[in-house]
C-alpha cells in the first residue's frame, strides 16, 4: 500500500456530477515515518480523519466516485499547496511571505500534529520532502482534477465535497447550548468557491438528516476549496467537517457504538448530495 498515492472508489454507473474527496483519512503509516517520530502510535493519529473514508463510501452506491488518501496527515497533508514548505522542518525551504498554515508547522509536510506536538527531533532534507510530493501530493490532485473535469463533460458542472472530521472540542464551545452546537461545518470559503444554491441544497440534505449545521466557523475550507471552487466555471468546492464525538472515541481513535447509525445517517445525505444537478439534467431530457 505504501506506493499508492490514494484509494479511488469508483460507482458502477457515473450518475452524479458529484466527486468525494477524504485526503486526510490515510493510516498507512511507513516505517520511515515511524522510526523517526518522537511521538507514539495514538499521538502521531491526532491530525488523522480516521475512518472518514468509511463514512462516505456510500458515495459510490449513488453514481458519485470517492478519492481517499493512503498517506496519513501527519506523513503529507494534502489539503496544503506543494509549496508550502516548512523551514523550521525542512532543510533548505525558503520564507516567502507569512502564511500562517506554514507558520504554525501545518504545511504540506506537518511539524506538528494536533494541539502543536512535534513530529520529529530534527529536519527533513529537501529530497525527502519532494519524493514525498512527488509520490503522493500529485498524483492525488491529478486524479481529483481530471475526475472534476470528468463530471463537467459529462453533466455541465462538477461539485467537489471535500470529507473531513473535526475534534469535538473544536466545536463544544461554538453555539449557546448544545442543541446550536454544529454537529457539521460546511465550508465555502465565505461564498467564493461554490455556489449558495449548492451549499444550502448540502444543509438541506444534513438538516433534514437531524444535525445541525454551522458555516465558515470554525472551518471555512483551506487548499482543496481555493483551488478547485470555480462557481462562475460551474465547477463547486463544499468542505464538510464532522463532529468527530458523532462516531468515534477520540481517545481510543476507535469506531464508538454509534458508528453504523451514524454511517446510516451520512448515506441518506450522499444520497440528497448525489442528486445535486439531477433535476436540470431530466428537464434537458424531456
Amino acid at each position: 500500500m505504501q506506493n499508492i498515492p490514494y484509494v479511488l472508489d469508483m460507482p458502477t454507473s457515473r450518475t452524479s456530477c458529484v466527486v468525494f474527496s477524504s485526503p486526510h483519512s490515510g493510516r498507512n503509516y511507513p516505517q520511515s515515518l515511524l522510526k523517526r517520530t518522537v511521538l507514539n502510535e495514538s499521538m502521531i493519529r491526532s491530525s488523522e480523519d480516521a475512518f472518514v473514508d468509511q463514512l462516505f463510501s456510500a458515495a459510490t452506491l449513488f453514481g458519485a466516485p470517492m478519492i481517499s488518501a493512503v498517506m496519513p496527515r501527519a506523513y503529507l497533508d494534502l489539503n496544503r499547496n506543494a509549496d508550502e514548505l516548512d523551514p523550521a522542518l525542512i532543510q533548505g525551504a525558503r520564507r516567502s511571505g507569512h502564511n500562517p498554515r506554514v507558520a504554525s508547522g501545518l504545511g504540506v509536510i506537518p511539524r506538528v500534529v494536533a494541539n502543536g506536538r512535534a513530529i520529529y527531533r530534527g529536519k527533513l532534507t529537501m529530497d525527502e520532502a519532494r519524493l514525498r510530493i512527488d509520490t503522493c501530493w500529485r498524483p492525488y490532485h491529478a486524479r481529483v482534477k481530471s475526475l472534476l473535469k470528468e463530471s463537467h463533460d459529462a453533466f455541465g458542472q462538477a461539485i467537489l465535497v471535500d470529507c473531513h472530521s473535526m475534534p469535538h472540542e473544536a466545536v463544544a464551545m461554538v453555539g449557546s447550548s448544545k442543541t446550536s452546537r454544529p454537529d457539521v461545518v460546511l465550508g465555502d470559503r465565505f461564498g467564493a468557491s461554490a455556489s449558495a444554491e449548492v451549499v444550502d441544497r448540502i444543509e438541506a440534505a444534513c438538516v433534514a438528516a437531524g444535525l445541525n449545521v454551522a458555516r465558515n466557523a470554525p472551518f471555512a475550507g483551506a487548499y482543496v476549496t481555493q483551488t478547485y471552487g470555480r462557481p462562475a466555471r460551474h465547477q463547486h468546492a463544499v468542505q464538510i467537517e464532522v463532529d468527530r464525538a458523532l462516531y468515534m472515541d477520540e481517545v481510543k481513535i476507535e469506531p464508538n457504538e454509534n458508528f453504523a447509525a451514524f454511517q446510516e445517517t451520512l448515506r441518506d445525505i450522499i444520497r440528497d448530495i448525489a442528486s445535486i444537478g439531477n433535476e436540470s439534467l431530466r428537464l434537458a431530457a424531456e
